[in-house]
């Protein structure tokens, strides 16, 4: 059966984290059946690491501050999380599925396939979506 996406309530979480007004960074879309559906969200960046456990594939769209003390930035990342056990078959319709969840989250800095916890650490995120930033004016830190 081919994957679908509730694509309104999938909006309204991706909104939510978009929001300057709300408290929520994360969202994750998981399935339920072959339907992909919001998951949870939450406002700490430990919770959304607990959300990818090694038998599950998840989508997640996540708010991160980077800059330094002059200057704030707002940085999004689309996050494809692929547990070690996820079987072949199912890494493979991934790939594919992301489509719908792109059709919903548009708007990011950058994106990632991970399925190695360490790859989650938000230090290694963050320094990545500055480096997908372009320039980079913290000298004084490097």
């Amino acid at each position: 059966m081919a994957t679908k996406i509730d694509k309104e309530a999938c909006r309204e979480a991706y909104n939510l984290v978009r929001d300057d007004s709300t408290n929520v960074i994360w969202v994750t879309f998981k399935y339920n059946g072959s339907t992909i559906v919001p998951g949870e969200q939450g406002t700490e960046y430990q919770s959304f690491i607990q959300e990818c456990t090694d038998d599950i594939r998840l989508f997640g769209f996540v708010r991160f501050t980077t800059g330094d003390a002059m200057s704030k930035r707002v940085k999004f990342a689309l996050i494809t999380w692929i547990g070690e056990n996820v079987s072949g078959l199912q890494r493979a319709k991934t790939g594919t599925d992301k489509t719908l969840v792109k059709e919903v989250v548009q708007n990011f800095a950058k994106e990632f396939v991970i399925s190695d916890p360490k790859e989650l650490e938000e230090d290694f995120i963050k320094s990545e979506l500055k480096k997908a930033g372009g320039a980079n004016y913290d000298a004084q830190t490097e």
